[in-house]
């Protein structure tokens, strides 16, 4: 498939996703594979295999090959501040989290970066029972453990 059909596709499916909000009020719940996506575009890494459990992406580095996780949060315009982005496994293997934020069209407006020690930190931080059991960490913690990559 040519990355001009890829495009396209993409478009469509933000478009669909936007629209089913529009009249449902409910995500369509392809959030994930459009931050996925961005990310191999925007930062020009290679994706894993599908269902590649622990990371989704690879990108080289001066100190290896790096494992990428990657979340996507779509950041409605009046939404609660205290978002979550999905839970975050532990015992999976990866090296870096990539968290990518949406608008309300799926356009990606920024992308932070935190290694696994900071993630490891915050959730086993006690406290809370959703970042302790289910590894969900705020995209406001997120954002202060991580650093901005992207633009």
């Amino acid at each position: 498939m040519s990355d001009e059909r890829l495009l396209e596709l993409l478009a469509e499916a933000k478009r669909l996703a936007k629209e089913y909000r529009a009249l449902t009020g409910r995500p369509l719940g392809v959030t994930g594979e459009v931050a996925e996506y961005e990310v191999a575009r925007l930062l020009e890494v290679e994706l894993s295999p599908v269902r590649q459990a622990g990371y989704d992406a690879i990108r080289e580095s001066p100190t290896g090959t790096e494992r990428l996780q990657i979340k996507g949060r779509c950041l409605l315009p009046g939404a609660k501040r205290s978002q979550q982005i999905g839970g975050i496994k532990l015992n999976n293997e990866w090296d870096v989290v990539l968290l990518v934020l949406l608008d309300e069209t799926f356009e990606a407006t920024a992308i932070y970066e935190a290694d696994r020690p900071a993630i490891e930190a915050a959730l086993l931080a006690p406290g809370s029972k959703a970042r302790n059991e289910r590894g969900a960490l705020a995209v406001s913690k997120f954002k202060s453990i991580g650093r901005r990559i992207w633009p």
